[in-house]
């Protein structure tokens, strides 16, 4: 059918022109392959996840992303994040490459148990609720709203997955407009945050926090992550110089034993910042190291050693 009277603009078409649809295959392709790397499944969970794959990459086909990306690059990053950054399994990974066929979709929940069993359908229609208690619960105080994620599924897995769906929504927040990056970043940094630091996923709840910085203050977040950058190799020179004597004398006692050093997160810096009403050159406490010994009983120890700055 014809519609003369109604104009396309040129524009609209160029952008339409520029889709290169055989390398987004390719793309789709390779992320997909990245998946089952992060996920190292057995053959019939193998069998699983592609099922799954192709059930959303069907269900999605038509959809894009408010970046012009195919809507699917975005449960597959889901699923990555719940196997490589979660460690979970096969069901979860199949129901974070499902979680939004039902809301979205023609997909029913009925046809998600009937494909892929009761379990997946149950993690998947929590993850459904869950998104429809987001859109008219708003006004609801942050604990009281994190107590009732917590309380609404019998499965764990559906708080990890949306936190996983999060996640990818924070790191890829930049094409969504301004009023939505505030209001998703101010719902990251009081309800997943929180609940990301309850369930023991530190650098999840880190990561969270500091993109949540970067769309609320995002001067500060860039002035902060600029100096981080300036001063990082001095805090390595210091933290190798920090740490060698250290590792001298536990390789000399025949601990085996591991030690990291890492820049304080963003959020933290901020906070400082805020708390003692002093600029990032005022700030000392910009780095931690954390020394964990592998003891003689097989118990680990955990040395935190906070105090370490650098000025």
């Amino acid at each position: 059918m014809i519609y003369p009277n109604i104009a396309i603009p040129f524009y609209f078409l160029i952008e339409m022109q520029a889709i290169d649809t055989e390398a987004e295959k390719k793309e789709i392709l390779k992320r997909y392959r990245n998946l089952l790397k992060a996920c190292k499944p057995t053959k019939d969970g193998k069998a699983m996840i592609r099922l799954a794959f192709d059930t959303a990459m069907e269900a999605h086909k038509e959809m894009r992303r408010k970046s012009g990306e195919p809507y699917i690059y975005h449960p597959i990053a889901a699923a990555q994040i719940v196997a490589e950054e979660i460690g979970l399994s096969t069901t979860s990974v199949v129901a974070a490459l499902l979680h939004d066929v039902v809301e979205d979709t023609d997909v029913t929940l009925e046809d998600i148990e009937r494909l892929f069993g009761k379990k997946v359908a149950q993690i998947v229609d929590g993850l459904t609720k869950i998104k429809g208690v987001f859109d008219h619960t708003s006004s609801l105080q942050a604990e009281n709203f994190r107590k009732m994620l917590l309380t609404l599924s019998d499965d764990v897995r559906v708080i990890l997955i949306k936190l996983a769906d999060r996640l990818h929504n924070m790191r890829t927040l930049d094409s969504m407009p301004r009023d939505k990056q505030l209001k998703i970043a101010s719902e990251t940094k009081y309800l997943y945050a929180p609940l990301a630091h309850r369930l023991g996923l530190y650098a999840i709840k880190t990561e969270l926090e500091d993109l949540s910085v970067k769309y609320t203050d995002p001067e500060i977040y860039r002035t902060i992550a600029q100096n981080l950058q300036q001063t990082k190799r001095d805090r390595n020179k210091f933290i190798q110089e920090f740490t060698q004597p250290i590792a001298e004398s536990l390789t000399k006692q025949g601990y085996k034993f591991e030690i990291k050093g890492r820049p304080k997160s963003i959020n933290s810096i901020w906070n400082k910042m805020k708390k003692q009403g002093v600029p990032f050159e005022e700030i000392f406490d910009l780095f931690a190291i954390r020394i964990v010994i592998d003891t003689t009983d097989r118990k680990s120890t955990r040395l935190n050693s906070s105090h370490a700055n650098i000025s």
